[in-house]
């Protein structure tokens, strides 16, 4: 038993570690979306700089709040006289539902008079549809213009980004990248295949439909979806496809000085020489999304969750496995785009608060707690931020959430501690019975007859095979079963 729960345990420690250590150190092929300071962007000036003296982006961002927000009231770069803000995105790996919601938090946020443009360095070999098609109207209803710059040399714009790239206000790439190849594909137990015609023929008439309402070639750009076309950077820039090639952000930002466009049918002007750089981070919430609805990530959540569930089926009784499995499943159907943020969120606040009531109902051993607590941390995490709300009420609220679930798991654990030492205390104890040291012969043990010990009559025999007569104290040697084999203490 003991043994059972130190590994369920274990294993459930180290999937949590690797998730949270996902959240932040990125890599191994997981998507990435990260903020670009100014030192990134080849010698553009950093928000630091332009704010006199502040804190750079990534310091004053402290996850969530902008360079503007901790100038704490200093002039913006606009109101000193020079030029707006710029945001700096880079957007690496498949293209995600955390993606989205950052972004679309972003444009929510931004302030068109101390933001000129939103500038995203794309790399990405594709993504989910519904995030695609998500950012594709986040970009078209964008309160200022979109550019993209698909670089640096080597990156690709592939699928989903061929998408991205035809939905931008002003697209760009560096030489030698790619886009292209947007043929929408559906997985079988065969691999990927081709999708049907109907999805394919949708979004061919998407993909037209938005590069007509960005001035792009129709015709071209059907055939992403439709033939797999691929366009190199020069080839692209021959077709209109791209506004501009530009082999690195500085150099885009000196060619876009100046260039004047529509957006929502009101006229701009970039003025992009010498414009601050603001380099844009992911809250928790979101990289949470971003790792959890990663393809790769999702697959093995989901294989996860069932192996758990398996296992925990084959050791009934513990409850560890059972609820491991529940979970990571939960969040395997999250990452695949089956549920989506509010409805994961709710669900699993549900699943939290659910395992906390068996808990008490239930032996559980505290097993069902941290359940409950895991569930409910994660859930009231992914709760998303409604822009009715009071932004202390929500404040508020997490703090309250998580401050529960973590006192649910640190309680739990203190169970589980404590359940394992009074198994650990009995196996020390050997036999749950010990028999006293000596008793009283009730009936002569001939060598068979009855004793008295610590007040209780037992069946007891002689070691030797005498006899003992009654009313003599005997030593206890031995114990089997309800029979006790003693020896006379004082013989003649």
């Amino acid at each position: 038993m003991k043994k059972i729960l130190f590994f369920s345990h274990t294993l459930f420690i180290i999937l949590l570690l690797s998730l949270f250590m996902s959240f932040w150190g990125g890599g191994g092929g997981a998507a990435e979306v990260r903020g670009i300071t100014g030192e990134a962007a080849a010698g553009e000036a950093t928000a630091g700089e332009a704010t006199a003296g502040e804190a750079t982006a990534g310091e004053a961002a402290a996850g969530e709040a902008t360079a503007g927000e901790a100038a704490a009231g200093e002039a913006t770069a606009g109101e000193a006289g020079g030029p707006r803000q710029i945001y700096l995105i880079e957007m690496k790996g498949a293209v995600t539902a955390g993606q989205a919601s950052f972004l679309h938090r972003e444009m929510q946020e931004v302030d068109p008079e101390r933001v000129q443009a939103l500038l995203i360095v794309l790399d990405t070999p594709g993504g989910l549809l519904d995030a695609t098609l998500d950012l594709a109207t986040v970009f078209g209803t964008a309160p200022v213009p979109v550019i993209i710059m698909v670089g640096p040399s080597g990156a690709i714009a592939a699928s989903a980004g061929a998408f991205l790239l035809i939905s931008s206000d002003i697209a760009a790439m560096s030489p030698g990248t790619t886009v292209g190849a947007a043929m929408p594909v559906a997985m079988s137990p065969g691999g990927a295949q081709p999708a049907d015609d109907k999805t394919i023929n949708f979004l061919a008439g998407h993909i037209r439909s938005i590069a007509r309402q960005q001035g792009r070639p129709e015709e071209v750009v059907e055939r992403f979806v439709t033939e797999n076309l691929t366009l190199t950077s020069y080839e692209a820039l021959e077709k209109e496809v791209i506004d501009l090639m530009a082999h690195d952000v500085t150099a885009l930002l000196e060619d876009l000085h100046g260039w004047e466009g529509e957006k929502a049918g009101r006229p701009y002007t970039l003025s992009t020489r010498d414009a601050p750089l603001v380099g844009r981070e992911m809250i928790l919430r979101e990289k949470i999304q971003d790792r959890l609805s990663n393809p790769e990530i999702a697959f093995l959540l989901l294989m996860g969750g069932a192996f758990f569930i398996y296992m925990g089926v084959g050791m009934p009784g513990t409850f560890v496995l059972e609820v491991i499995g529940g979970i990571v499943l939960l969040l395997g159907i999250y990452g695949m785009g089956l549920f989506d943020t509010n409805t994961t969120g709710i669900i699993l606040l549900i699943v939290g608060l659910s395992l906390l009531a068996a808990e008490f109902f239930t032996s559980g051993f505290g097993i069902l707690g941290i359940g409950g607590g895991v569930s409910l941390l994660i859930g009231s995490i992914l709760l998303p931020h409604e822009p009715l709300m009071a932004e202390d009420w929500y404040t508020t609220f997490l703090a309250t959430a998580i401050g529960v679930a973590i006192a649910v798991i640190a309680l739990s654990f203190l169970v589980i501690t404590m359940f394992i030492r009074s198994r650990r205390g009995i196996k020390e104890a050997g036999s749950f019975f010990r028999p006293a040291p000596k008793a009283v012969v009730v009936d002569d043990l001939s060598p068979h007859g009855t004793v008295k010990m610590r007040g209780e009559l037992w069946n007891a025999s002689s070691q030797d095979g005498s006899t003992i007569p009654r009313g003599t104290e005997v030593e206890i040697i031995n114990q089997e079963g309800l029979l006790l084999f003693v020896k006379e203490k004082n013989p003649a």
